[in-house]
């Protein structure tokens, strides 16, 4: 019996070795292999950010205008809780958003736009019902168009060329969003969802 258990344990530690050297290993090409390493927290970043609640993201990409040398995200987001939320502010990196522009040249933005490109708040837009979508993009990819700007002070990695849809990859850390809960007629909750991983968001040509 005492050979039997001491067999056991031996097998244990030699099974345990074999596991820590993998799991070394994999390490080790991933500090070796930068792109690698960047590919994985991308992932994660966008598995996370795609189960998040109650404001989920479901699709992005990041655009670099060179016109303006401007890094302008497509951010679409669903609502995957139980009641009606509106959003009221992005957070992002130092910097928080209360606004959005809207191109009102097919007259698409909210009522009072004026010709041409147009400031709101975003909490005039951004009402969710329970599985609703909704979503920021740039003036340049779409119409009609809800976009806000990216500046260096809320990212730390951002696009820097135009023309390599693989110059880099978009991230916001920290980012989040503030939001009115509506539980009811009567009852409305402000609350805040902050990310525990970072956004990244891989970029595109334009």
């Amino acid at each position: 019996m005492a050979i039997s258990r001491a067999q056991g344990a031996t097998e244990y530690l030699v099974l345990l070795a074999v596991v820590l050297i993998v799991a070394l290993v994999s390490v080790a090409l991933l500090g070796f292999f930068p792109g690698m390493a960047s590919d994985a927290q991308y992932t994660q970043s966008q598995a996370y950010w795609q189960s998040t609640q109650p404001i989920s993201i479901i699709e992005t990409k990041a655009y670099y205008i060179a016109g303006d040398a401007t890094t302008y995200p497509y951010i679409r987001f669903r609502n995957t809780g139980a009641y009606p939320i509106r959003i009221t502010k992005v957070l992002a990196g130092a910097g928080v958003i209360t606004t959005f522009y809207c191109d009102n040249a097919a007259g698409n933005c909210p009522a009072g736009a004026t010709p041409g490109i147009s400031t709101f708040p975003i909490s005039d837009f951004f009402y969710l019902a329970p599985g609703e979508e909704k979503y920021f993009i740039s003036t340049w990819i779409s119409t009609p168009t809800y976009h806000i700007e990216i500046t260096s002070s809320m990212a730390k990695m951002k696009c820097i060329d135009a023309t390599n849809p693989d110059a880099g990859k978009l991230m916001i850390d920290p980012f989040g969003f503030e939001y009115i809960e509506y539980l009811d007629s009567n009852q409305q909750i402000t609350k805040r969802e902050m990310g525990a991983k970072p956004l990244i968001i891989r970029c595109v040509h334009a």
